[in-house]
């Protein structure tokens, strides 16, 4: 099967996914529209990662698959010598009944994505540790605070210099603020092209509040420099 024909099939699992949703969902109300990444969205991501070449992603979340089936055709349609999308989700069998999973392999994709079913704060020291290196980032897990301040503190060790991460839920103040401490701070910068057209969303849920893309790109640094203490910026 040449790339066009993976692509194709990737593209139709999608399709089916945004047409008709998954074949099976938690019960909660309107859980898969609540939880995935809308398709716009995903046609945005996609489009962003073809147009920076990346050969290697990492992802923070699989939940109903949609991001990481995005994520997948991009990949495919750049075909790269050796693509690689490592997914960590500690939720998808226990909570997800494997949906997700099952979707990348409809599509394919298990060829080159791998999922890692433990917690991110664990496993992404361990890619440290094993000094795996990423193009990108898309980070979609825990919305706490202090839990995408850790997704970040060691996606920045990850990421090549240069690299970009991602981001789903910029609306909700938690990741903003997490986000914030690295852009004022360690020089990330945002692209706010990047997701001009998705899904718009009140900061907060309020809607007296200010209305902005419900996800967020920025740049690392072309280098990995620790600022002296001194220099620390209120965020």
């Amino acid at each position: 099967m040449n790339a066009g024909e993976r692509g194709a099939r990737v593209r139709e699992v999608r399709r089916r996914l945004a047409q008709d949703g998954p074949p099976w969902t938690r019960d909660h109300e309107r859980d898969f529209e609540t939880v995935t990444l809308p398709e716009r969205d995903c046609d945005l991501l996609r489009d962003l990662l073809i147009s920076e070449r990346v050969a290697t992603v990492v992802e923070v979340g699989l939940a109903y698959a949609s991001s990481a089936l995005a994520i997948g055709e991009a990949l495919i349609t750049i075909d790269p010598p050796n693509p690689r999308h490592v997914i960590i989700d500690p939720f998808q069998d226990r909570a997800y009944s494997n949906v997700g999973w099952e979707l990348m392999r409809d599509a394919g994709l298990d060829s080159i994505a791998t999922l890692i079913r433990s917690w991110s704060s664990i496993a992404l020291p361990d890619l440290v540790t094993e000094g795996f290196v990423a193009d990108a980032a898309f980070v979609d897990g825990s919305h706490r605070f202090h839990e995408v301040f850790v997704d970040l503190y060691f996606l920045r060790k990850i990421v090549r210099p240069g690299g970009l991460i991602l981001l789903d839920d910029d609306w909700t103040p938690s990741v903003r603020t997490a986000l914030r401490y690295y852009e004022k701070n360690l020089g990330w910068t945002a692209i706010p092209e990047a997701f001009v057209g998705g899904t718009p969303r009140n900061i907060g849920d309020d809607p007296a509040a200010e209305t902005v893309a419900r996800c967020r790109a920025v740049r690392l640094p072309d280098s990995l420099v620790e600022p002296p203490f001194e220099e620390f910026h209120q965020f």
